[in-house]
């Protein structure tokens, strides 16, 4: 999932569509608008720096499906701040669209709602065959043993970017490879009004995928084997706390990024306020604000010791988006048309080098463009040290219950007020007391 969104509140309320759907609900018909054969909607989520820059890549490429299949493609881009709501009200209200941007996180909480298409054997064969996509970005698409509820489209894994003008004048030689390293070398260019590293503490969604990775880094999930919530065991308690403690304890991070929530953390680093951003695929998103991909670098995400791999030395979640229909859309020909043509190797390629992301498409992969340095720590990222999120039907709730118990913790480290393993277990504790019943 793309991390310059803002907290998908209001997840919570995915409950109610469970109820709903088990009762025959939870469909779209075909965007609520015009159910034409030769018309689709689809919401596309914001990946660019701003809405407007999302129009301008992605109108040139639905006018080419338009001339190719006759189809007119009603666009919105919604924002991450909205997108999740949006969606389970049209699973609800059956007033959504046709086609649709899921982050691929929510692809098993999405799924359990029954609202969308399952990509079967033969839904699969109609755009090409399951097998064109990679195993890590196919993970990430719905529960395990259940036919996927969406297409996996963009695929990205977090890196760290770091200024190497900051680097160098602090007399920093190498990217940080552990936390005590990145602790270090953020205290030393930490100087002049300038910070270590940028964070958005405002960010349910971008909290989690830190603190997932820092649970397994130590060890532990935030659920059981049978997918019931744990958040509160010793392992993940330390994992969460080492997160905030970047702030808290070893001030690499600037109080003010406690309010953060919406690409800030990014606009600072493009503007050389922070030395270091761990963030997905942040290259596109960087060029737009101005920085040049010479002034910065990207390496690995840290891990405890050692270098990134299996178990323990994850450094990164399986993020991406996913393309999903409604069942119950009124034009599911023209619907499964255009997931063919967005998952194409030319689209693809065309698609992920606008956005900086890895085409989860194998043959895509293969295009120069996604050679550089920089795409080449992400694919190996994805291919040996990236884990899915917990494809349970409760993550989204997870997402919002976690996601804000920490937004809280990095708040009261902001304001000055301790964070310790006790404030974090207690946070915990109410966030897993929000989770639904059994």
């Amino acid at each position: 999932m793309r991390s310059t969104r803002a907290a998908a509140a209001g997840a919570v309320t995915l409950s109610l569509v469970l109820a709903a759907s088990a009762c025959g609900g939870g469909s779209a018909t075909g965007g609520g608008s015009d159910d034409s054969p030769k018309t689709l909607t689809y919401w596309a989520s914001n990946q660019g720096a701003s809405i407007e820059i999302d129009k301008k890549v992605l109108q040139p490429e639905l006018d080419k499906f338009e001339k190719q299949t006759g189809i007119k493609v009603k666009l919105e881009v919604v924002p991450w701040s909205d997108l999740l709501n949006r969606i389970l009200t049209a699973t609800t209200s059956g007033q959504g669209p046709d086609v649709l941007n899921i982050g691929n996180t929510w692809s098993a909480s999405l799924q359990a709602t029954g609202a969308l298409l399952p990509w079967d054997a033969k839904n699969f064969d109609k755009i090409g065959g399951r097998d064109r996509f990679v195993d890590s970005a196919l993970g990430s698409t719905g529960a395990q043993g259940e036919d996927p509820a969406a297409v996996p489209l963009y695929s990205m894994a977090y890196a760290l970017y770091y200024n190497k003008k900051m680097f160098a004048e602090a007399g920093v030689s190498k990217p940080p490879a552990t936390w005590d390293e990145l602790v270090a070398t953020g205290k030393k260019v930490s100087k002049d009004g300038k910070w270590g590293l940028g964070a958005e503490g405002s960010n349910a969604s971008e909290n989690i995928h830190h603190a997932y990775v820092f649970a397994k880094q130590h060890g532990a999930d935030f659920f059981t084997a049978d997918g019931k919530p744990d958040f509160t065991g010793d392992a993940t308690v330390a994992a969460v706390k080492q997160y905030v403690d970047l702030m808290a304890k070893d001030k690499v991070i600037a109080p003010g990024n406690a309010e953060y929530a919406q690409n800030q953390s990014v606009s600072d680093f493009a503007k050389g306020k922070t030395a270091m951003l761990l963030w997905q695929s942040a290259s596109a998103n960087l060029k737009s604000q101005g920085m040049s991909e010479d002034d910065y670098g990207v390496a690995p995400v840290p891990v405890q010791s050692g270098t990134p791999g299996t178990g323990k030395q994850v450094n990164s979640m399986v993020a991406g988006i996913n393309l999903a229909v409604f069942k119950n859309t009124d034009n599911l020909d023209g619907a499964t048309k255009f997931v063919k043509f967005m998952t194409s190797d030319d689209e693809q390629k065309i698609l992920n080098k606008a956005y900086s992301s890895i085409p989860p498409v194998k043959t895509a992969q293969s295009d120069a463009a996604f050679a550089s340095p920089a795409n080449a720590v992400l694919k190996d990222t994805l291919a040996q040290s990236a884990v899915a999120l917990p494809q349970v039907a409760d993550e989204s709730q997870f997402e919002t219950a976690v996601g804000t118990a920490i937004k809280d913790l990095f708040a009261d480290a902001a304001a000055g007020r301790a964070v310790t393993t006790a404030s974090v277990k207690a946070a915990l504790e109410k966030a897993q007391q929000q989770m639904p019943a059994a």
